[in-house]
């Protein structure tokens, strides 16, 4: 169990805010935006709606949102937004029908006097209105052509400890407004989703050893895909989800394994007397990055997927470079730049590419860990330890922009997205 809890400290990023990324935009103006909600009918969760909405927009990047609180009706005076330079109004208004609860979607465009969006979306579930509100947004976003934000209504998924020896895994939005626990029951980690569709994902489960399970989060069936003596962990699943790249450890010794779905064969892809853990597809899913001791502390390598291929080093800074992501080419990574004996040591995540010498420095201060890029790539989710704070940051790659969201106690021991 000690050598698998050590391990475990190695794949999370526990060895031992500002994205700088230089902002990518059309040469359009950025509109500006007024949000607000109806004060009649489901009110109190219009106004719910209308605040996630109201941050989505922000969060965005494609936006200047202004808060317009309360409207008594749904229509507007064109003259007054246009006097204040406000290009669109958005209404948010809930009512119930026959039990079912409805959210409205208007939004005016004052410069045009017209009515663009009248978009109504069901909630079986009022716990579910933070989608809603992403669902909005991502509307909003499609009206003026920006950059897709479709990411905003992905699922989170993390690992949360609830005691010595006890985590469950929870369902989450981005903002964390939503949680649905939906594993409980021993260990259970490493939350990885199966493929883009969100309806599985794999974790680990210490049962008599630890195992990977493969777990639908609508039909709640579980299926058991392999186990090891020492440590049993998905670290990436290919864009097809066909092939997975697992942390096995029969011997106590971790090594990276690469596993077909279909044809259940594995295939060991390193063979290290240290420590590789934690590999990710890049170079169009033929070669891999991982963290390793090979130097002596956890540093960051790629090579070829097959167990010959020589590694070779890709990070030649800082000595505890270690929680990695990849997106096609580009590696994110959490780094320690400081060495405190008896207190908080500094992590700062960077962006490199694996084709080119780029590097940028992504947070500033604090401890930053376990950076997870979105499906798109355009945004890297992180940990953000501070004195009086954690939180779940979401940095915005294209747009110099970084944004918290605050854990409320929630002790996270790894998330997917």
């Amino acid at each position: 169990m000690r050598s698998f809890l050590l391990i475990v400290s190695l794949m999370c990023g526990l060895f031992g805010a500002d994205a700088t990324i230089d902002i990518v935009k059309s040469g359009q103006k950025t509109p500006k935006i007024e949000i607000g909600y109806i004060s009649s009918g489901e009110s109190l969760l219009a106004k719910k709606i209308y605040k996630i909405l109201l941050g989505d927009l922000n969060v965005s990047g494609h936006f200047e949102p202004t808060d317009g609180a309360i409207y008594a009706k749904d229509s507007i005076d064109f003259s007054a937004y246009q006097a204040k330079k406000i290009d669109l109004v958005a209404i948010v208004q809930v009512i119930k029908e026959n039990k079912i609860l409805k959210a409205t979607i208007l939004v005016y465009d004052s410069n045009s006097s017209a009515l663009k969006i009248n978009k109504t979306y069901q909630l079986s579930d009022s716990t579910l209105y933070p989608f809603v509100a992403h669902k909005m947004a991502i509307d909003i976003n499609a009206y003026i052509k920006a950059p897709t934000i479709a990411w905003m209504n992905r699922y989170v998924i993390y690992s949360q400890y609830t005691g010595s020896g006890r985590a469950n895994i929870v369902l989450s939005d981005y903002t964390l407004t939503y949680n649905r626990t939906i594993v409980t029951g021993g260990l259970n980690i490493f939350p990885k989703w199966a493929d883009s569709t969100q309806q599985e994902f794999y974790f680990t489960k210490y049962l008599v050893r630890p195992t990977i399970i493969k777990y639908n989060i609508h039909s709640g069936r579980s299926e058991q895909i392999i186990d090891s003596d020492g440590m049993a962990a998905v670290s990436d699943v290919s864009r097809d989800g066909q092939n997975l790249l697992i942390t096995l450890a029969p011997k106590h010794q971790p090594d990276i394994y690469l596993y077909n779905v279909a044809s259940k064969e594995i295939s060991q892809l390193t063979k290290y007397s240290g420590i590789d853990v934690s590999g990710y597809f890049i170079d169009n899913e033929r070669s891999m990055v991982f963290v390793s001791d090979r130097s002596g502390y956890a540093n960051i390598y790629s090579k070829k997927l097959d167990i010959d291929a020589p590694a070779e080093q890709v990070v030649y800074h800082g000595r505890n470079n270690n929680s990695i992501t990849a997106y096609r080419d580009y590696v994110a990574y959490s780094s320690r730049e400081s060495d405190n004996e008896f207190g908080a040591n500094t992590f700062n995540i960077y962006l490199i590419s694996t084709k080119t010498d780029y590097i940028r420095r992504l947070t500033a201060i604090g401890n930053n860990q376990m950076p997870r890029f979105s499906k798109d790539g355009g945004s890297v989710m992180f940990l953000k330890h501070t004195s009086g704070q954690t939180a779940l940051g979401v940095i915005r790659l294209d747009y110099n922009k970084s944004y918290l969201f605050p854990l409320n106690k929630a002790n996270i021991q790894s998330f997917d997205w």
